[in-house]
C-alpha cells in the first residue's frame, strides 16, 4: 500500500484517528485549486457554472462509491441537518404517535435531532449493552407499529458493525422504514444502496473519505422520493432554480429537493475529488488493508481488546482497554507523536491506507513500554 500512503499529506509521527478526521489527499488539494479557486480568481465570468459542475461531481462520486444513481444523492452540511430534513419531509414520520427505534449507542447528535424535529414521536431505544452486531438481538425490538428504524452502520465507540444486510430486508418485510447512517463506515466498509435498498441513508466524508467537514449527504430510495416533501427548502430545491417566480414553487425531481438555499461549494469540491479517489480504488481494498492492521492490534494486544471478536462484525476502529494504566499509555503515545483518542469504552485506534505494519508495531511497542 506504499503507493496509496504517498497519496496523502501525513504529519510527523503516526496518525491513527481516521474515525475522527481523515488525512487529506494531495490530489484533492490540487483539484480544489483547479475547480474552486481558478474559476473564481482567473476568470472574468461568474464562477457559479464551474462551481455547480464541481458539486455535481460530488454527487457522481457518491453514486460510484455506493453503487447508486447520482440523482438520488443530495449534498448536506452535516448529518444532523440531513436527518432533520429527511424526517420532516415524510408524512408518516410527522404523524402524532409515530414510533422510531434507535440505539442508546448511536451518536447523540442523531437522537437530539430526532427529538427536536419530531416532538410528538415516540423514540424507543435498544439499550446499551445489547449486542448490536447480532441481528437476532434487534428482533425483539422490531415490534408491530414501528415506523422507522435508525441504523448506524458502524459504531466508533464500540468498534462494531450493525448487521444491516439482515436488518434492512427484515424491516422491509415488517413494513418498517429504514434510515442507515454511514458516517463511520463510508469508504472503509463496502455498501451498495442498490443492493441493500434502505429507504434513506445519511453520511459524511470527513472521516474515512478524507474530505474534511461540511461534505455530508443524504440519499433517498427512488421509490420514496415522490413521497418526500421537504419543509426546509430554498431556490436550489426548486425544479428550476433559475426560474425566479416567487409564486410558483415545484420540488426538484431529484434528491436535490432537499438542498435548500444558496449552497456551500468548497467542501463539496474537495469531497468530489476525495470520494472519487476512494470510489476508483474500491472500499473493499480499504476494508482489507484496515482489517489486517486491526487484526494485528487485537492479536498482539489480545488481553486489552474490547471490540467484537469476529472480524466480520468489526468496524474500522480497534477498541483497547488499559484500565488504570490508560493515562500512562496515553502519555507515552503523545510523547511518541502517535495520535489516538480515548472514550468511555476504551482507546480508539483507526488505521487507514496511510498506515502500515510499521505504524502498528510502533504503537504496540509504545503501549507495552508504558504498561
Amino acid at each position: 500500500m506504499s503507493e496509496q500512503k504517498s497519496a496523502f499529506f501525513l504529519p510527523d509521527g503516526t496518525y491513527l484517528l481516521s474515525h475522527s478526521v481523515g488525512r487529506p489527499l494531495k490530489a484533492a488539494k490540487a483539484g480544489f485549486e483547479q475547480d474552486y479557486w481558478q474559476p473564481w480568481c482567473q476568470s472574468g465570468r461568474e464562477p457559479w457554472g464551474d462551481w455547480l459542475s464541481a458539486v455535481e461531481g460530488f454527487r457522481t462520486a457518491l453514486g460510484q462509491l455506493f453503487d447508486g444513481n447520482a440523482r438520488d444523492f443530495c449534498p448536506q452540511v452535516n448529518l444532523s441537518s440531513a436527518l432533520t430534513k429527511l424526517v420532516l419531509s415524510y408524512p408518516r414520520l410527522k404523524a402524532r404517535g409515530a414510533r422510531i427505534l434507535m440505539c442508546e449507542e448511536d451518536f447523540p447528535s442523531m437522537g437530539f435531532a430526532l427529538q427536536q424535529a419530531l416532538p410528538h414521536a415516540r423514540l424507543e431505544f435498544i439499550p446499551a449493552g445489547v449486542d448490536i452486531t447480532d441481528a437476532n438481538a434487534w428482533e425483539a425490538y422490531l415490534t408491530p407499529g414501528l415506523d422507522l428504524v435508525f441504523i448506524s452502520h458502524a459504531f466508533s465507540n464500540l468498534g462494531a458493525l450493525s448487521p444491516v444486510e439482515a436488518l434492512v430486508p427484515r424491516c422491509r418485510e415488517l413494513g418498517i422504514l429504514t434510515l442507515v447512517d454511514v458516517a463511520q463506515s463510508a469508504g472503509a466498509v463496502p455498501l451498495s444502496v442498490t443492493g441493500l435498498a434502505p429507504d434513506f441513508l445519511i453520511g459524511s466524508a470527513v472521516k474515512w473519505l478524507c474530505s474534511g467537514p461540511g461534505a455530508a449527504y443524504l440519499w433517498v430510495h427512488p421509490e420514496r422520493l415522490a413521497e418526500c416533501e421537504p419543509v426546509d427548502v430554498g431556490w436550489f430545491s426548486h425544479e428550476n432554480p433559475f426560474e425566479f417566480n416567487i409564486h410558483d414553487f415545484r420540488y426538484h425531481p431529484s434528491a436535490l429537493r432537499f438542498w435548500g438555499g444558496t449552497p456551500s461549494v468548497a467542501p463539496y469540491v474537495i469531497g468530489a475529488h476525495s470520494i472519487g479517489w476512494f470510489a476508483s480504488l474500491g472500499a473493499d481494498k480499504v476494508r482489507a488493508h484496515n482489517q489486517a492492521l486491526v487484526s494485528m492490534l487485537y492479536d498482539e494486544l489480545h488481553q486489552h481488546g474490547a471490540g467484537p471478536s469476529q472480524a466480520q462484525s468489526r468496524s474500522g476502529t480497534a477498541i483497547l482497554q488499559f484500565g488504570d494504566s490508560t493515562a500512562a499509555v496515553m502519555a507515552a503515545l503523545n510523547e511518541a507523536s502517535i495520535s489516538v483518542d480515548n472514550r468511555r469504552y476504551g482507546m480508539r485506534v483507526s488505521p487507514h491506507l496511510y498506515n502500515d505494519e510499521a505504524d502498528i508495531q510502533r504503537f504496540i511497542a509504545c503501549v507495552r513500554g508504558a504498561l
